[in-house]
C-alpha cells in the first residue's frame, strides 16, 4: 500500500480525498491546506461548480493535518503526493515532492511557463519518480466513448467536432483573492477550456492551423475561447469554446457534438445520463456512464502506474506540456 498525501484541500483536493480514501491500494495519511480549518468546513459545503461526492468527519479522524508542505515532509513518510493547489504554486510545490523523493499527481494545468514544466518533467526522470497530471476528461465514460467512435470509425470517418464548456465566475475557496491577482490562474483557457483542448490533442494529434477569438472576464485577459482547428489531411474542422465570465450562479456546463459520415452523437453534462446518437432515420440514445468516475479512474490509473514502477501512456507530463503549449497558440491570433 502507498502512503500519500494531498496538498490544497479546496474543490479538486476534496474531490481527490474521496477517490484516494476508496482506494484499496493507498494509504491517506495527511492533509496539507494553509487554512487548517478549512478542511472541515470544506466537507459540509459545496466548493466547486459541480458536485463529486461527500465524505464524513469521522473518516479524516486518523489523518493528519499540517499547514504547510515542508511540515508535513518532516513528519511524514510518504511515496506520492496529490497536489490540488492554485496554478501559481504547482511547480514550487511538485518541485519540493520530487526533490523529496516522491511520485506526484499534478492538477491541471500543468504549469503556465514552460521552463517550469520541463524542469519538472527532468526531475521526474533524474529520480526515476512518476509525474502525471490530471486531465480528468481524458477518463470520463462519455468522452472515452467518443474517441472510441473517432478510432474505431464505427459511423464512418469524423467530419466535425464541437465542444464547450461553460462555468460561472468561481468565487469559492480562494477565487475572490485570484480576482486581484489578475491572469495569475491562467483564465478560463488554461483552466477551463483546457480539459477539451487537452482531449482533442489526445485523440487526433496538433492541428495543422489554429483560429480563435479570445476575451477577457474578471480572472484573466483570456477568459472566453472560441477557437477553431483544422486538420489538413481530413479536411476534419474542430470547434472548442468555452468560458467562466457568466455570473457566478450559472449552471456549469459541458458537452460535445459530433458528426460523422453515418451518424451524429450529442452529450450534455446538462443531460448526463445518455449520449445521443442521430440519423436521417432516427435518435437513439446509449448510456453516457457517471462522469464522476473519470475521478476515480484517474487515481486507479496513477495507483496502477506506482505499482508497476511504469510511466504513464496516457497523461504523460509530455503530453500535459505540449498541452500548455496549444493554449499558448490561441493567444497568438487576434484578439477582440
Amino acid at each position: 500500500m502507498k502512503k500519500v498525501a494531498l496538498v490544497g484541500f479546496g474543490f479538486m483536493g476534496l474531490t481527490h480525498t474521496i477517490n484516494i480514501l476508496k482506494n484499496k491500494h493507498l494509504q491517506l495519511v495527511a492533509i496539507v491546506d494553509k487554512n487548517i480549518e478549512n478542511i472541515e468546513k470544506n466537507l459540509r459545503v459545496q466548493v466547486g461548480n459541480f458536485s463529486t461526492g461527500s465524505i464524513s468527519k469521522e473518516l479524516l479522524s486518523g489523518i493528519k493535518m499540517y499547514s504547510t508542505i515542508d511540515e508535513c515532509m518532516q513528519h511524514e513518510r510518504t511515496d506520492a503526493f496529490f497536489i490540488c493547489v492554485h496554478t501559481d504554486l504547482h511547480f514550487e510545490m511538485a518541485e519540493k515532492a520530487l526533490n523529496a523523493g516522491n511520485h506526484v499527481f499534478l492538477e491541471k494545468p500543468f504549469c503556465l511557463e514552460i521552463s517550469q514544466g520541463e524542469v519538472l518533467i527532468k526531475l521526474a526522470r533524474q529520480h526515476n519518480l512518476l509525474l502525471m497530471v490530471g486531465h480528468v476528461v481524458r477518463f470520463m465514460p462519455a468522452y472515452r466513448q467518443l474517441k472510441h467512435w473517432i478510432s474505431s470509425e464505427e459511423f464512418g470517418a469524423l467530419r466535425f467536432l464541437s465542444l464547450s464548456r461553460y462555468s460561472g465566475l468561481p468565487l469559492w475557496g480562494q477565487w475572490k483573492e485570484k480576482q486581484l491577482a489578475f491572469g495569475s490562474s491562467g483564465g478560463a483557457l488554461f483552466d477551463l477550456v483546457i480539459h477539451d483542448i487537452d482531449f482533442v490533442l489526445s485523440v487526433l494529434g496538433q492541428p495543422d492551423t489554429i483560429r480563435s477569438i479570445i476575451l477577457p472576464g474578471k480572472l484573466s485577459n483570456q477568459d472566453y475561447v472560441s477557437a477553431f482547428w483544422r486538420y489538413s489531411n481530413s479536411g476534419v474542422e474542430v470547434k472548442i469554446e468555452g468560458s467562466n465570465s457568466f455570473h457566478s450562479t450559472f449552471p456549469f456546463q459541458a458537452g460535445f457534438s459530433a458528426q460523422f459520415e453515418k451518424a451524429s452523437v450529442l452529450y450534455t453534462s446538462l443531460k448526463p445520463e445518455t449520449i445521443s446518437i442521430s440519423t436521417d432515420i432516427e435518435t437513439k440514445h446509449v448510456p453516457a456512464g457517471d462522469a464522476n468516475e473519470g475521478f476515480s479512474s484517474e487515481v486507479e490509473y496513477f495507483t496502477s502506474c506506482m505499482e508497476a514502477k511504469t510511466s504513464p501512456i496516457e497523461c504523460t507530463p509530455e503530453s500535459s506540456l505540449l498541452t500548455i503549449q496549444i493554449c499558448y497558440d490561441h493567444l497568438k491570433t487576434k484578439k477582440i
